[in-house]
């Protein structure tokens, strides 16, 4: 179906319009248009319009008004205060173009993408044979909305897992597993993600306890690390056991953030070796990198440490070997050279915004970044406790993932089975519905939040039913589900003619506004944006479902109409959570 024109984008080209009629001379204008609650619209641009022409705003307010065509869309247009105005939009107009996204399916009118390209995101980046903790949270779940949206819109997606699966510790532990070959065997059977990171953690006390007493096997490690450098068959034979072992936990920890990981996204920090030597190369050849003390660095005018001298980005040490900036630069270059960027996003903490500065500079020097490949950033702040500090445990450990999704969902659990007899569910259902209530709370607290802020972890608060939270939205869509398992034979229908009620209009014209918001949210990499819509379209429906009885209306038309109303207003709310990596049940 073609896409669907919005209110806003049509009341603003008749606006447009009559502005370029009363203004000849000033060209295309914009009559910067936003929702009011004075109006159903505002246009502000007369203001400024006026000022440059030397003219009367009032005066030129009342010209525009003039040439405006009212009856379909428009219903009405008054000039208010100084050369404002404002604009009221026919039922008729709302109704039917409620009606265009109603019939486009789950697309709800949203188009596609004019200029698709293929955006390369880097997100959800744990480390092999360590534990998985809060601070992982935040890549993984803004990391994973992002890639939806931009999906949704048509863009070229390849998603990136860069794990941190090579570097010194694989020298430890790859001669401990040597002289302890029995350490990571199975007992038969498939094993957890849990008792996986129970294999590596204890494997991993243990060779860190003989490494820090014993300086022979220290000697040995170490000598180890250069056998897995060199490529030799059987240290990178043992080092893959590592990253398997490591994987089965990290998938049991994405299925538990109902996030799909695919294998051929993982490509950690060694998928880039070979290519570090010539990355080098390139850099030192074309002038870039330098060698400074026996390193190869690139330096910024900008970039100055504490005692005002240049700190360089070290893209190989003196020692020979290379630093993570070696890494990261042949990972833009695999990307764009290979993959065919046209944008490669990072969704990566904001305390490693001065490393990425560095990086993408050094990339546009090298001429591997320019005006046709851009990349970007998008960084994010810090999990907080409630006192404001940065999430520990009691002990001042840093909070395991795997518990704190588990005891999300347990506290979820416990508030669905509040309600449970009254709706009717299985216990079945109820456990189901407790994933999905509490691993969305976690997700949706997150992802509520500006990308760049810290936020509090609060799990009493993000599994209250009331503000906004996830749970909220989610029993806002199994409302409308009961509704319309309640109405019998009665069957959503548009109706035009009727007149809508100030609280069905308000609750349309913000429906009108989901593929603007979503063109926004994907232009910005910003998914809090779609989490402030659909709070606001779930706290529309509350109004109207106080106003507006929906089965006990007054006419069978009516009644059709506003099962059409919530039917929309649920699709657009499945849609939205679906685009966050949230579910919505049936039932609640």
């Amino acid at each position: 179906m073609a896409s669907v024109t919005s209110l806003t984008a049509s009341v603003h080209q008749r606006l447009a319009d009559a502005l370029s009629a009363a203004l000849p001379e000033t060209g295309s204008a914009d009559p910067l248009l936003r929702r009011s609650d004075r109006a159903d619209f505002q246009a502000n641009g007369i203001l400024a319009l006026a000022k440059k022409a030397k003219a009367n705003p009032r005066d030129l307010a009342t010209q525009v008004v003039e040439r405006i065509t009212t009856g379909d869309v428009i219903k009405d247009v008054e000039v208010s205060g100084p050369g404002f105005l404002n604009i009221t939009i026919t039922d008729r107009a709302i109704t039917e173009n409620l009606a265009a996204r109603y019939e486009d399916g789950e697309r709800l009118g949203v188009p596609f993408a004019e200029h698709p390209g293929t955006t390369v995101i880097d997100y959800a980046q744990p480390n092999v044979a360590k534990e998985m903790h809060v601070g992982h949270l935040r890549s993984a779940v803004i990391g994973d909305a992002v890639v939806q949206i931009l999906e949704f819109v048509g863009e070229s997606v390849v998603r990136r897992h860069h794990i941190g699966d090579w570097g010194t510790q694989f020298g430890m532990l790859i001669q401990y597993l040597i002289e302890h070959p029995h350490e990571l065997d199975h007992k038969g059977g498939d094993v957890s993600g849990e008792e996986a990171m129970s294999n590596l953690n204890r494997l991993y006390k243990a060779a860190r306890a003989v490494f820090d007493s014993d300086e022979e096997f220290k000697t040995r490690a170490r000598r180890r690390v250069v056998d897995l450098q060199a490529g030799d068959p059987e240290t990178l034979a043992l080092w893959q056991v590592f990253v398997d072992e490591s994987k089965i936990y990290f998938y049991s920890v994405f299925d538990k953030l109902d996030m799909e990981i695919r294998d051929p996204d993982v490509v950690g920090e060694s998928g880039y070796n070979d290519m570090l030597d010539e990355t080098c190369r390139l850099l030192e050849e074309s002038g870039v990198a330098v060698r400074s003390d026996g390193a190869l660095c690139v330096f910024f005018d900008d970039v100055k440490g504490p005692d005002g001298n240049p700190v360089p980005l070290i893209v190989k040490k003196s020692d020979g070997g290379y630093g993570y900036a070696a890494t990261d630069l042949s990972a833009i270059r695999d990307r764009v050279f290979n993959l065919k960027a046209s944008t490669l996003l990072y969704v990566v903490d904001a305390r490693q915004s001065l490393h990425f500065k560095m990086v993408f500079e050094t990339a546009r020097r090298a001429g591997w970044l320019n005006d046709d490949v851009k990349a970007h950033q998008l960084a994010f702040g810090t999990v907080l406790g409630k006192d404001g500090k940065p999430f520990k445990t009691r002990e001042g450990e840093t909070v395991k993932l795997e518990h704190l999704l588990d005891e999300a969902v347990d506290r979820a659990t416990a508030v669905v089975r509040e309600k449970a007899e009254k709706v009717g569910l299985s216990e079945q259902e109820i456990e189901e519905n407790g994933r999905y209530v509490g691993i969305g709370a976690v997700k949706y607290a997150d992802l509520s939040t500006s990308a760049v802020r810290d936020y509090k972890f609060d799990l009493d608060q993000m599994v209250s039913l009331n503000g906004d939270t996830s749970v909220y939205l989610q029993y806002a869509y199994a409302r409308i589900q009961s509704i319309l398992r309640k109405a019998g034979e009665a069957r959503p229908a548009a109706h035009p003619e009727l007149e809508l009620h100030s609280a069905e209009r308000e609750l349309g014209l913000h429906l009108d506004r989901f593929a603007e918001t979503i063109a926004e949210v994907a232009d910005e990499y910003a998914p809090h944006k779609l989490a402030a819509y659909l709070y606001q379209l779930a706290s529309h429906l509350t109004t109207f479902y106080d106003q507006c009885p929906v089965l006990k209306a007054e006419t069978p038309e009516q009644v059709e109409n506003r099962l059409f109303l919530v039917d929309l207003t649920a699709r657009t709310l499945h849609q939205g959570m679906a685009l966050l990596g949230i579910r919505t049940p049936e039932r609640l």
